[in-house]
């Protein structure tokens, strides 16, 4: 969904862009259901990336942070690639447990096995729960049984997968968005453009619940990669409101996609793509993948390295 690679740059927060957001969140946060030491996929704060452990000292430095500031339901999400052996395993989760995090998110899907072995994964769920108890979410819990079932050991090809099980992909949270409705797309039914006209936005781009802030400060609504709202050391800011008249992408998305459509043609000679788009979403992020790659005009378009990455 959000174009993550390795060949973007490490770009890390920093720590100090890292206290100031938090301490704006802090007042706005709201805990589990089940109350401040418990966790949930959307309450609380989550720390994920990219991959958060590839820089652990990072991690632990926010997580202490978030827990000098009192802010609930903390959790960390992990793909385990670095999960190779108990002890160090055990040792990182305790670090972060004993620094204030309240659980884990541990991710199962068909793309991560491709290049993670199983047996970090459950090696992570087995520990995890030891130090966590029952605040470790796995994400998919459908896909971590499958591959349990089907005895996977080491890594396994996403075409593979499809072969041995792919009639589990009906049956499972698939996003088509980001990358996905590039390199999925031979997946699903395509439609022409003007099947998403009259379509809007809006409530997407104005939910309260489950947002992002990537590491470059971008205060990004539910699950749209490459669309800042603005900057999140400012969030009050944003809060006020957001003046659309500066931020043209924003105001079509927010009324009808084919507003979007007509300014990607005008603006960067934007073409239809013959084969159609599986999504509302599909259409969208290609539009702006051509216009961030044509012009840096539009403000709202960040990252900009987000349009580079997603083929």
């Amino acid at each position: 969904m959000y174009s993550c690679s390795p060949q973007w740059k490490a770009d890390w927060l920093s720590e100090k862009d890292a206290e100031t957001i938090l301490t704006n969140l802090s007042r706005k946060i709201r805990a589990s259901l089940y109350g401040s030491n418990k966790i949930g996929m959307n309450f609380g704060l989550h720390f994920t990336g990219g991959e958060p452990f590839l820089n652990f000292d990072l991690l632990l430095t926010v997580v202490q942070i978030a827990a000098e500031l009192k802010i609930p339901s903390t959790f960390v999400e992990t793909n385990c690639f670095w999960c190779i052996e108990d002890e160090n395993t055990k040792n990182k989760f305790m670090f972060l447990k004993d620094a204030g995090l309240k659980g884990l998110l541990i991710s199962v899907n068909p793309f991560i096995i491709e290049d993670v072995p199983f047996e970090r994964t459950e090696r992570a769920v087995r520990i995890g729960r030891e130090v966590f108890g029952r605040n470790v979410i796995v994400y998919q819990e459908l896909f971590y049984q499958l591959f349990k079932r089907l005895g996977i050991k080491g890594t396994l090809p996403f075409q593979e997968y499809v072969n041995k099980a792919g009639e589990s992909l009906n049956y499972i949270e698939l996003i088509p968005m980001g990358r996905a409705v590039y390199t999925l797309e031979y997946l699903f039914r395509k439609y022409p453009a003007r099947k998403f006209f009259g379509k809007s936005c809006v409530g997407e781009l104005t939910r309260p619940w489950h947002v992002h802030i990537d590491n470059y400060c971008n205060y990004m609504t539910g699950y749209c990669g490459g669309i800042s709202l603005g900057d999140a050391r400012n969030l009050d800011l944003i809060c006020q409101g957001i003046d659309l008249a500066e931020y043209p992408i924003l105001e079509a998305l927010a009324t009808d996609i084919k507003g979007l459509y007509e300014l990607a043609i005008r603006e960067s000679g934007y073409r239809e793509k013959k084969e159609g788009y599986i999504s509302q979403c599909h259409l969208c992020v290609d539009m702006r993948k051509h216009l961030a790659q044509q012009t840096d005009t539009f403000k709202e378009l960040k990252p900009r390295e987000f349009y580079f990455y997603l083929d």
